[in-house]
Order: C-alpha cells, then structure tokens, then sequence
C-alpha cells in the first residue's frame, strides 16, 4: 500500500512541476529554464516539509536533561543529509525498491529482520541492505500493514516474519533491526512471545517514550506514539505506558537503543532512551538519514556480528 502512495504521490509532484513549467512557458521563459523552475518548485516544497519536522522538534533538543550544541554548520549539514534521505526514501526506495530477502550461505553471522518505521515499507532498508549485503549477512525485510493500525497488530506480524526467518536459515536465533516505530513493534513482539528466538534488537531512533510529533499524524498507531505534553514535562501515550509496565528486564536488556541527538522526528529526543536497553547517542543525524549513514550501519553490522546465540 505504502509503494501505491508513494508512487501517487510522485505523480502528484509531477503534476504540480507540469503546471508551473506551463506557467513559466506562459510568461515565455525558454524550455530549460521553465523546465528547471518547476523542478525547482517541487524540491523546494519538499525542502520545506523536511524543514518543517525540524522547526516543529528543534525546541525540544534544548530541554533535554543533557542538551548536545551543535555549530551552524553542522545544522545545515544535518538538514541537507536529512533532506536527501528524505528525498531518496520517498521518491525512489519505497516506490520502487522493495525487497523481500537477501541470504548469504557462506555467512558467519545471525540472520537479520528489518522492520520498517511509521509511513515506509520495506523499501527504506535500501541502503542498510546494500551494506548488509557487502557484508555478507542474510537478511528479510517484513512490510506492517494495515499502515494505520495499531501497533498491537503488527507484533503477530513480527513473530510470523521471526517464525520464517528461523525455518528458512536453520538458525535457533536471529538479529532484529528496527526503524523508528518498528522498534515499538519489536518491543510489542518480545512483549508477547518473549526473548528465545531473539539474540539481539537494535532500534535506530525509536520513540520508546512518545514524540510529540505524532499528534499530527494520522492512525491509530500515531496515537499509541504520543507524546503528551510539551517538552521534559510531558507523559507517553496510554499504550507506551501499559507496554513498558507489561515489559520483564530480560527483554529491555535484549535491546540496543541507536539514537540522535538531534532528531528531526522524535521529540523530545531523549525519548529515545530506554531504561534497561544499551543506548547509544549520535550527534548531528537526522531521523530518516540514520540508516542511510555509513557510520550507523557499520556500528549495526559490528552489533549483529557479535550477537550470538
């Protein structure tokens, strides 16, 4: 569903680079410079919803209990990275890229699950995929449907996706790799059938406690994902709160917390952290980029190396 809206919506933007290309031609600009204008128009609408997550989250960087500056320079390199990210993921990944499986006989690795964020499908693993590849480490991707259900629903998706990895490789254990929200969903699995199968969750820039940048979402899961409140002073949803309460130290210590400082996405940022994980903080990434960057993935290849069963 997700790679039809994706694709809709490239179509959408075409349309609108068409009616501005015809404007400029009306007011007899030559074809390449008209043809350029209305590109232009439609990167810089696009630049302005990135631009946007950022006004709406940067507030929250500085109530934080341990605020992490960064320069101006810094800020424009984490837009910039972010917004090609953003650019990559929605107009080429997701249409297009979906995958289902890469696998590696000769791997001396567990296998892994990728497990997508709120909004994306399977195709946003495209550039973790590739590195996975290089590094020989078999790996699924799962797609969460329905897109706007609860995340209660997506654990039993989970588990079959878990269930068929184990068949298909033989291995008694596997590695998940989750994107924002889909680190909820791998906490909701652990939640419901526990940690035998599981060596190892790393989430990358997951809002274990809430962003307050769900509230302009829409679904059920966006309402799951609150954060109540504004900035330090806020609460989690009702349905974080229950999962955490529900949630044994076992499988909080399973799970390793891969997160930015300055998310554009997840606010407050230290949301991110959860007690009982292992967290690591990044600085200047921004929330699509962070499986985009090569610094992130090759931390996440060192951790799947050294997960065993």
């Amino acid at each position: 569903m997700i790679s039809r809206i994706s694709r809709t919506l490239l179509l959408i933007q075409f349309g609108i680079a068409i009616l501005f290309y015809l404007l400029l031609r009306h007011f007899e600009w030559p074809i390449v410079p008209a043809a350029l204008g209305g590109l232009l128009i439609v990167l810089l609408l696009r630049a302005q919803i990135t631009a946007n997550s950022f006004f709406l989250t940067w507030p929250y960087r500085g109530r934080t209990s341990n605020p992490v500056e960064i320069s101006w320079l810094q800020v424009g390199t984490l837009f910039l990275r972010e917004f090609r990210a953003t650019m990559l993921c929605s107009s080429w990944a997701m249409p297009f890229l979906r995958f289902d499986q890469f696998s590696y006989p000769d791997t001396t690795s567990l296998p892994v699950l990728l497990i997508h964020g709120y909004g994306c499908n399977s195709g946003y693993w495209r550039w973790m995929s590739l590195a996975l590849r290089q590094a020989h480490i078999t790996h699924y991707a799962l797609d969460m449907e329905p897109v706007f259900g609860s995340i209660d629903e997506y654990a039993p998706l989970v588990h079959a996706a878990v269930q068929r990895v184990l068949a298909e490789t033989g291995q008694k254990k596997i590695v998940i790799v989750a994107h924002s929200m889909g680190g909820l969903a791998a906490r909701a699995y652990l939640r419901d059938h526990g940690c035998d199968r599981v060596a190892r969750v790393i989430t990358l820039g997951s809002p274990h406690h809430g962003t307050a940048i769900a509230n302009f979402g829409i679904g059920i899961n966006c309402g799951e994902m609150n954060w109540l409140g504004r900035y330090e002073e806020g609460r989690s949803s009702e349905w974080l709160q229950k999962l955490a309460a529900t949630e044994e130290a076992d499988a909080l210590s399973h799970i390793v917390s891969i997160y930015s400082h300055h998310d554009n996405i997840i606010s407050p940022q230290s949301s991110a952290h959860l007690d009982g994980a292992w967290n690591i903080p990044v600085i200047g990434i921004g929330h699509v980029a962070l499986a985009l960057e090569p610094s992130i993935q090759k931390m996440v290849i060192d951790l799947i190396h050294n997960a065993r069963e």
